[in-house]
């Protein structure tokens, strides 16, 4: 029988190891050069295919095994359009950096233009699996990929508005521009706003958790829900202090291909 504890002990690990994967992913792409990123997307496909029929054969299963398939498989329909975002081949218009001093509608118009067509894909798919989901039996995968998606939105405002910190280092070579729309600065008043809309969502569902039947696949999708909420609220926060959470992923990061070495020739004619 899974537990509360089980289930957010789950949540967590599926959090971080898909992160990890993607990111291992995308940066040996990085690592194997040109077509490595398009075909890495390509061969990742039949992921976004099982998480889709994931979320289709799991809709009508109200049963703990439903709930913990459905998060999982809105977290792999997620994490392929993240991997293709990542990955430079869903991206936006935009892929050159921002130049300084610019405008800042100007600034915002070329800053969308770099996630535009991963926005329009995920809309798509947000409204596509709420479709499916809306009247189901079993809607926690569609609750699961509406958190990440707004989740996701807060951060990018964030990033974009000014935070103390923003890990650059992650960034594969084909969304390296990125960094330059980032604002690294005070926070600005954007990030409390995202605080205190994630804390209300974070308690909502650990409400709606701590009501339901000991053992029920309901309490078992509330506290998915919960947990993955919490993660979203911390990696704000780490936005705002000064924590090392890069070192999270960094060890299951591919090395950077080493640079090939100049032999430094000697001379050995006589000089006059």
């Amino acid at each position: 029988m899974m537990t509360p504890w089980i289930a957010a002990l789950l949540t967590l690990f599926a959090w971080w190891f898909s992160t990890g994967v993607i990111l291992w992913a995308v940066k040996r792409a990085d690592r194997i050069g040109e077509g490595a990123h398009l075909r890495t997307t390509l061969w990742c496909l039949p992921i976004l295919g099982l998480g889709a029929y994931g979320l289709y054969a799991t809709s009508a299963l109200s049963t703990v095994a439903g709930v913990s398939g459905a998060f999982l498989s809105a977290l792999a329909v997620w994490g392929w359009i993240e991997l293709a975002f990542l990955c430079g081949v869903i991206t936006g218009p935009n892929v050159r950096p921002c130049p300084a001093g610019i405008a800042p509608w100007e600034r915002f118009m070329r800053a969308w233009g770099t996630i535009a067509h991963s926005e329009a894909l995920l809309v798509v798919t947000l409204l596509a699996i709420t479709a499916l989901c809306w009247n189901a039996p079993n809607t926690i995968g569609m609750w699961t990929f509406i958190t990440l998606f707004f989740a996701r939105i807060s951060a990018k405002l964030n990033v974009y508005l000014g935070v103390p910190k923003i890990n650059v280092e992650f960034l594969p070579s084909p969304v390296r521009h990125l960094a330059s729309h980032f604002r690294v600065g005070p926070i600005s008043w954007f990030f409390p706003v995202s605080i205190t809309a994630l804390s209300l969502a974070f308690a909502c569902w650990l409400e709606r958790a701590v009501t339901q039947d000991a053992g029920s696949a309901s309490l078992i999708g509330f506290t998915i829900l919960a947990a993955l909420t919490a993660l979203a609220l911390i990696e704000h926060w780490l936005m705002a202090l000064p924590v090392p959470d890069a070192k999270l992923w960094r060890w299951m990061i591919p090395d950077a291909a080493p640079k090939p070495t100049q032999t430094k020739q000697h001379d050995n004619t006589a000089t006059p």
